[in-house]
């Protein structure tokens, strides 16, 4: 039975699942209607890469570039503040195969125009084309990743615990996947190789919960001898929250110092990677614990096996 002090969290495990199902319904046709919003890394366009002597302005050098007629360029840091990476469309009125020539010739043209500005001597890294093809091939390879990897975790958590608990953290790692990437899809927010490399760490973050609470509810099945399926998840849900809120609110401040001042490079990181977060720890209470009750779990699922003849090796 609950005490006073700890929370009935399977109280609200019907409203807790339509609020899931509703989120990720949306999310889903939201991804079927306006896609995702994917950034160069992902479609066809210039990369150019500039080194400056001094720490630069990003603004003055938006500002520069506005005033040159590239008003669709991004501009991003990357390694150092004194490293930027300017991101064109692409020019659809040359041929495939002249595009690498133009990248190049454009990366020449931006480093001489910015060097005009007085801004401190700048050096060309590099300027490569991104063809849609290539861009095609990392969304494809990023997805299959991240089914490959659920696969296995399912795997993982079926051998050290049950096959009901595995069912449950797979739900709850792709609903945390499916609602971080409708948000995304529905503010039409940049989905470039940083923010698929947050999805992947969002499953890592969230297996993690999911397994610390998944060990208490096993470890409380086995040793109370009282008690139903929901006040032993209940009774483990409250015995790991401490736990859970300091992890989740240590994370959070980290990634919004990232936000803050990591720069537009990885903004797109950090926002995937908090939304990550909050639904995950969200979904490690509510989604799999949901799934293991809704898939009636029950302590002889858990009760350790004994080996025949075990008890006769204990005779004298």
């Amino acid at each position: 039975m609950l005490s006073k002090s700890e929370i009935d969290f399977m109280g609200v495990r019907r409203i807790a699942a339509g609020i899931s199902a509703l989120l990720a319904v949306v999310s889903v046709i939201s991804l079927f209607v306006n896609s995702l919003n994917f950034g160069l890394d992902f479609t066809s366009g210039t990369s150019v890469r500039l080194n400056y002597s001094e720490t630069i302005d990003l603004d003055q050098v938006n500002l520069t570039l506005q005033q040159n007629g590239y008003g669709d360029a991004v501009v991003v840091t990357f390694g150092s503040d004194r490293d930027i990476r300017v991101l064109l469309p692409v020019d659809s009125s040359v041929a495939e195969q002249d595009q690498a020539e133009q990248a190049a010739q454009v990366g020449e043209s931006l480093a001489a125009m910015l060097q005009q500005e007085d801004l401190g001597q700048v050096t060309l890294l590099g300027s490569d084309y991104v063809s849609a093809k290539v861009g095609g091939e990392l969304a494809e390879q990023g997805g299959l990743g991240m089914l490959v990897a659920l696969g296995i975790i399912m795997v993982y958590i079926a051998v050290r615990f049950q096959f009901k608990f595995s069912v449950g953290a797979v739900v709850a790692l792709a609903h945390d996947l499916i609602i971080t990437l409708g948000i995304f899809s529905v503010f039409q927010m940049e989905f470039n190789l940083n923010t698929l490399a947050a999805m992947l760490a969002i499953i890592g973050y969230s297996l993690n919960d999911t397994i610390v609470v998944s060990d208490r509810i096993r470890e409380n099945f086995r040793r109370l001898r009282k008690g139903s399926p929901i006040e032993m998840v209940n009774a483990s849900l409250n015995q790991t929250l401490s736990r859970t809120l300091i992890t989740s609110l240590t994370t959070l401040l980290v990634l919004f110092s990232i936000l803050l001042i990591g720069g537009e490079s990885t903004q797109g990181f950090a926002i995937a990677l908090i939304i990550g977060v909050v639904i995950g720890t969200y979904s490690s209470i509510y989604i799999a614990s949901n799934v293991i009750i809704y898939m009636n779990v029950t302590r002889e699922d858990l009760m350790i096996p004994v080996k025949e003849g075990a008890e006769l090796d204990d005779l004298p």
